[in-house]
């Protein structure tokens, strides 16, 4: 069985396209999208479809005392109400690296709106009416909200009775992670300070904010198995977590990508999957869940809110003699993507700078907030921050430009990391820092004209707060350094799958890989590699599923390297299949068969000195290859748990940002007029889609910078604004300018030269805003999001 609408079958790039590497060829799901045509998850459908519904908690920290669900099942329309205890198997919890996070709370409730039971129905009102039907008792117990509550004399335990994920390092049971990373000796480096400054910063919680909801649809098997379609970010990682839970080998649970609507981290880990497959076993019938909005900002992780506290010292002529920190990671009640958080805000500590001595600290927290995991930026935002809101303090102390200030500190290549990594890729900060600064200014008080006042254009926009009145602009420079792929000595691989025949009297090739396509245009850059390898002009690229081995996760800047670099290799062992079947077949009749370096162009065989050999067609006939293949980037080493040494991490991504703002300083408004970026990307593949990234990750970082946080309640620890009425996203009206400058210095160890460009920009582009409006307002401003009342003195 098979639901009757959904993703794609195929998405193929039809002929006459030329499209290879380096050149902006468009989307083949572009028009679609843009259309409303292209069908996402919630669009699935299944002729005999039920629907799912999830109980949460109502509460955040309480035992359960008993659940009835009897007035649940008696319910007209209601097929299966399901708790923990009719769960089938003994493997009830699940997680991306620790597994700690149960299917259905068991015995208590460790955050507002956990999973407590679920429901299928015939009608998704009905599912809904049953689920309200289900009564819980609960007895609340004192919550966990920050590291005084969780550390200090008699916290109570998030996970009381349970520390065999904890190793010797971690100093108490509600901490899931510590990485220190010490290099050379602060104290002494300290006496040799002329300044030294020091900074306490608070960064907040935000969502992903994606736009298309969490859902899927799960049909059950002939054989017993399930089917799930689903928007996901890793479907073997799902895999690994859902088929123990249901009692199935991994054979069983068949896994497809439905259309993602967005994901930003959002989607590393489990949501509705296991419930859904949980359901339709149970029934027999294949069942859909899709959360509303409400529900959405409970059922996935969200970004660590953040307390970071950071001293600097420098000589007086601006070099930095020293850093020490701590970041405190809130990761709320489960351990979710915590630890690599940990890392990378630890390794990533000190900014693209270069200091022989620090001492600093990183720790996530277990609380009763909700859980915390992988965001865009991914613990790299949280300390960039922080750390360049110190340059800009150590620039005002100091009596130095702060661009100047930058440059004087940047790292290059050849630069030694605070984990005694070197940086054996091209390192251009200050180079990057040169090009944002050079950009044109926008123009002064570019709200008026001879027509009158564009109040589109000031503070407030279409309110009509201001005509100018009150308004000034600040500029304010940043950049930030991220880590592109996993680290830490993981297993960073993918797998692709190409095949070339031919088709209707055309050499096509087909890509097959399970990279979950999430707006970041794998599927183009997918085709352009395999025309540029095989000289091909038709390209198909087959949907996602679990049929083919693991490309990871569509997340960490990484699936243009690793699974770019794993299509890369299969079509180069295709090409190589290829050209020994020519040898055979024509080699007795031209020499250059056997002497001349071959390749495919233009659907021909030709010599690197351009003669054609044969025709693709002609060669292949009846043949079909198809290669198979993993590809691997150079291996990470794990941090010392003591000293944080180590070649954590595979390669580095810079961005730099200017940002001009004009702030109402009566009402506390902002208005950012422009975000200019200069980013090195290595090799833009795309150029077009490189630059659609560095502008969404530029106004992702804006978000965070002047309106995205989710408040949480520190006496109850419930969320307080789970909408998009009360939790704000930039819109187009909120969007500047956004010039980019794009470098291509290519890394020797990837492929093309290219680097994962993804998440850099979401990195410097907040800290860019903040010393904008510190640079128009005079004020500190040591928080992330800043809100009008920080602004008019009335926080």
């Amino acid at each position: 069985m098979s639901p009757t609408s959904g993703a794609p079958s195929q998405l193929t790039q039809g002929s006459g396209t030329k499209g290879g590497i380096g050149e902006s060829t468009l989307r083949p799901d572009g028009i679609l999208k843009v259309t409303g045509e292209f069908a996402y998850a919630s669009d699935m459908w299944h002729e005999d479809m039920l629907w799912g519904q999830i109980l949460r908690s109502t509460v955040a920290h309480a035992e359960i005392v008993s659940i009835d669900t009897g007035e649940a099942l008696a319910t007209p329309g209601v097929y299966a109400v399901m708790t923990y205890d009719d769960l089938p198997t003994e493997v009830r919890t699940y997680g991306l690296e620790i597994q700690d996070t149960p299917v259905l709370a068991h015995g208590k409730v460790r955050h507002h709106g956990e999973p407590v039971a679920i429901v299928a129905a015939d009608h998704p009102e009905t599912a809904r009416r049953a689920a309200a039907k289900i009564r819980v008792e609960y007895r609340e117990l004192p919550v966990v909200t920050d590291e005084e509550s969780a550390t200090g004399p008699g916290a109570v335990l998030v996970h009381e009775g349970r520390d065999d994920h904890h190793s010797g390092h971690v100093p108490h049971p509600n901490i899931v992670h510590r990485q220190p990373i010490v290099r050379g000796d602060v104290t002494e480096a300290r006496k040799r300070a002329d300044v030294v400054v020091r900074g306490e910063y608070r960064f907040g919680m935000q969502d992903q904010a994606f736009l298309g909801p969490e859902s899927g649809l799960a049909v059950p098997e002939e054989d017993g198995g399930v089917h799930l379609y689903i928007a996901t970010q890793w479907l073997h990682s799902d895999l690994r977590q859902i088929a123990p839970v249901l009692g199935l080998p991994e054979d069983k649970v068949r896994m497809t990508l439905s259309g993602v609507g967005g994901a930003f981290g959002g989607r590393e880990d489990l949501s509705m999957q296991i419930h859904a497959c949980l359901l339709a076993l149970r029934t027999g019938k294949p069942v859909k869940i899709v959360y509303n909005r409400f529900e959405s900002f409970f059922g996935h992780v969200h970004r660590h809110p953040a307390r970071l506290v950071y001293e600097h010292g420098a000589t007086k002529d601006g070099k930095l003699t020293h850093l020490t920190c701590r970041i405190v990671l809130d990761g709320g009640a489960y351990a979710s993507a915590s630890p690599a958080v940990v890392g990378n805000a630890s390794s990533l500590a000190v900014g693209p700078y270069v200091v022989d001595d620090v001492d600093i600290e990183a720790v996530a927290l277990y609380t009763n907030n909700p859980p915390c995991g992988a965001m865009r930026g991914f613990g790299a935002v949280q300390a960039c921050f922080a750390y360049e809101a110190q340059m800009d303090k150590l620039a005002d102390r100091l009596g130095m430009d702060p661009v100047r200030l930058r440059q004087l500190n940047a790292m290059e290549q050849g630069a030694v990391m605070p984990t005694g990594q070197i940086v054996d890729s091209p390192a251009p900060v200050a180079e990057l820092l040169r090009r944002v600064a050079a950009m044109p200014m926008p123009p002064e008080r570019q709200w008026e004209s001879s027509e009158g006042v564009d109040v589109r254009q000031l503070p407030g926009g279409l309110s009509n707060t201001t005509h100018g009145e009150g308004v000034v602009r600040g500029v304010g420079y940043a950049v930030g350094i991220k880590n592109v792929g996993f680290s830490e000595g993981f297993d960073d691989y993918s797998t692709a799958r190409v095949r070339m025949e031919v088709v209707a009297g055309e050499a096509v090739a087909t890509v097959h890989t399970a990279m979950a396509e999430v707006g970041q245009g794998g599927v183009t850059v997918h085709a352009q590699i395999a025309r540029t390898e095989l000289g091909v002009t038709r390209v198909t690229i087959n949907p996602a599923d679990t049929q083919v081995g693991s490309a990871g996760s569509t997340s960490a800047s990484r699936q243009t390297y690793v699974t770019g670099g794993a299509v890369k290799n299969s079509c180069e062992l295709v090409r190589e299949r290829v050209l020994e079947i020519g040898r055979r077949r024509f080699g007795s009749y031209h020499p250059a068969w056997a002497d001349a370096e071959l390749l495919l162009e233009g659907g021909k065989v030709v010599t690197d000195g351009g003669e054609v050999l044969c025709d693709l067609v002609d060669l292949l006939a009846d043949d079909v290859v198809e290669v198979e293949a993993e590809w691997r980037h150079r291996p990470t080493q794990p941090f010392d748990l003591r000293t944080g040494q180590g070649d954590g991490h595979v390669q580095y991504s810079f961005a730099a940002h200017r940002a001009v703002v004009e702030v109402d300083t009566e009402l506390g408004l902002v208005k950012v007029v422009e975000l200019a970026c200069a980013q090195d990307v290595g090799k833009a593949l795309n150029p077009l889609s490189v630059i659609g990234q560095i502008q969404g990750g530029t106004t992702q970082g804006l978000g965070i910078a002047v309106m995205e946080e989710i408040i949480v309640d520190p006496r109850t620890a419930k969320v307080r604004n789970p909408s998009f009425t009360d939790y704000l996203i930039p819109t187009i009206l909120d969007t500047p300018t956004i010039p980019v400058d794009v470098l291509e210095l290519a890394d020797d160890h990837a492929p093309y030269g290219l680097r994962g460009i993804g998440e850099a920009p979401t990195l410097s582009s907040t800290p860019a805003v903040l010393a904008a409006i510190r640079a128009a307002t005079g004020l500190e401003l040591n928080r992330a999001p800043v809100r009008p009342e920080h602004l008019t003195g009335t926080a």
